[in-house]
């Protein structure tokens, strides 16, 4: 049977961290729904460093969600993938976020986290405290207030969560998901 994994998006989600994820796991055959605030076309956003002090954001492609949040049962997955961009500070509101997150940590599935979507995993700061996990840079705050130590690497693997600190990491990231999902 094949693996069933969830991707957890909204608009302005890193076009490089929804679509890699996306078709990696479709190529490894795994069943690959995408989950949003509501079933739509998502739009994503590029983001690049090019000399500013911090990144800049383009308009990207659009991906279509499958599946609405408040229509997610955690149950029928076998692990989970945040991707980052703008969309994870506002995916974190969503009251069905905490409820999806919090079964992969307690049933001990599988869960990638990318970039930004450590704002998403301080809805489980539960789940984060004492662990150790990377993001990008500026999301340090997040994942040190959430009781979890940051871990300056670009890759970071400890029990069931899988981090990386951007899209240029996707690759090693994928990697090391695929990894646990085929344990």
């Amino acid at each position: 049977m094949s693996k069933k994994i969830l991707l957890l998006a909204g608009d302005a989600v890193e076009a490089l961290e929804i679509y890699y994820p996306y078709f990696r796991c479709l190529e490894e055959g795994f069943d690959v729904r995408i989950a949003a605030p509501s079933k739509k076309k998502l739009q994503t956003v590029i983001h690049d460093f090019i000399g500013w002090d911090t990144y800049t954001e383009s308009k990207g492609y659009l991906i279509e969600s499958q599946i609405a949040f408040e229509d997610v049962n955690p149950e029928e997955y076998d692990g989970l993938i945040i991707p980052g961009g703008r969309a994870p500070e506002y995916i974190r509101l969503n009251e069905n976020v905490p409820r999806i997150i919090a079964h992969f940590f307690e049933a001990n599935k599988p869960v990638g986290a990318i970039c930004h979507a450590a704002q998403v995993l301080t809805t489980v700061r539960q789940y984060l405290e004492g662990r150790e996990l990377t993001a990008y840079i500026a999301c340090k705050p997040d994942v040190e207030i959430s009781g979890a130590t940051y871990i300056e690497n670009h890759l970071h693997v400890e029990g069931n969560l899988v981090s990386g600190h951007a899209w240029p990491d996707l690759p090693g990231f994928m990697k090391e998901f695929i990894k646990k999902i085929n344990q």
